[in-house]
């Protein structure tokens, strides 16, 4: 199964950091590209640097229509949202299906016709929060922890340990 995330609403004043933490979001909850609705060459360099240096194929990708992106998706559509079903009543079905995914996360107020443009309108939890968290909890129940084991192969590694940190470069 495949994930692909698209980000709707990106306003290029504002949302230039919270765009980026989207993206490095998905990149290391494995999705495996990020679509935007409007193109910001700024957020793309600073997630392929992160690809550069940390590894993974992830992609930043932008697309003029986004309605028939998703309409043209071939998978389940799924919206993040906090006025959708709850996030334990549905994961389960969206993960059977074993088809790819696309997450739709909205950045600013999103256009109503997503709600009836995909299969299920999620909510994590019923209170406000950020995309950036909705998006980090849904990918993980998603795949179900797998995820937070993969390896990069990137040319910056972690070294795990209980005090400090140590970063190395392969």
């Amino acid at each position: 199964m495949g994930v692909v995330v698209l980000r709707l609403g990106h306003r290029f004043s504002r949302d230039k950091r919270l765009s980026t933490h989207v993206a490095l979001t998905a990149r290391a909850f494995c999705a495996e590209r990020i679509v935007f609705d409007a193109q910001d060459s700024d957020v793309k360099k600073s997630v392929d640097a992160v690809n550069e240096a940390w590894g993974g194929s992830f992609r930043v990708e932008f697309v003029r229509g986004w309605k028939a992106f998703v309409g043209k998706f071939d998978g389940v559509k799924v919206h993040l949202t906090m006025y959708g079903l709850g996030l334990n009543d549905v994961i389960g079905e969206i993960r059977g299906g074993k088809r790819d995914v696309l997450v739709i996360v909205g950045g600013q107020k999103v256009p109503s016709e997503i709600y009836h443009l995909v299969d299920y309108n999620v909510a994590v939890g019923g209170q406000p929060h950020s995309e950036v968290a909705a998006l980090a909890v849904f990918l993980d129940r998603l795949q179900e922890g797998s995820e937070l084991s993969r390896d990069f192969k990137g040319r910056m590694r972690i070294v795990p340990q209980a005090k400090g940190k140590k970063v190395i470069e392969v």
